[in-house]
């Protein structure tokens, strides 16, 4: 079964805007200038079962081995753990604060 990132919902408690914390300069806003994503989940949805867990959002995983590439973060779990660090970093994969 193919995983979708949950969003949408309002934060409730704080208005921090992720976007207003990464630079304008920042390579990752060159890259998701170029970078479209939207029609990956329609080309991959023949190769998800409709059974068993929910997989990694496909958009997600690409965003992360973007950055991983760039960024010359070979290890995954060294991937994971940058990317709940830094904001730049989830602001790219579309992640909140949470």
């Amino acid at each position: 079964m193919m995983g979708q990132q949950a969003g949408g919902q309002d934060r409730l408690f704080y208005a921090f805007n992720l976007d207003e914390h990464v630079p304008q300069d920042h390579l990752l806003r060159g890259i998701n200038q170029f970078l479209d994503l939207s029609t990956l989940r329609g080309h991959l949805a023949d190769y998800y079962s409709n059974t068993g867990r929910p997989s990694i959002d496909p958009e997600l995983m690409i965003c992360m081995l973007v950055i991983g590439y760039c960024f010359g973060i070979r290890s995954e779990r060294r991937l994971c753990e940058e990317i709940q660090l830094n904001l730049a970093y989830r602001w790219f994969c579309r992640l909140g604060l949470e």
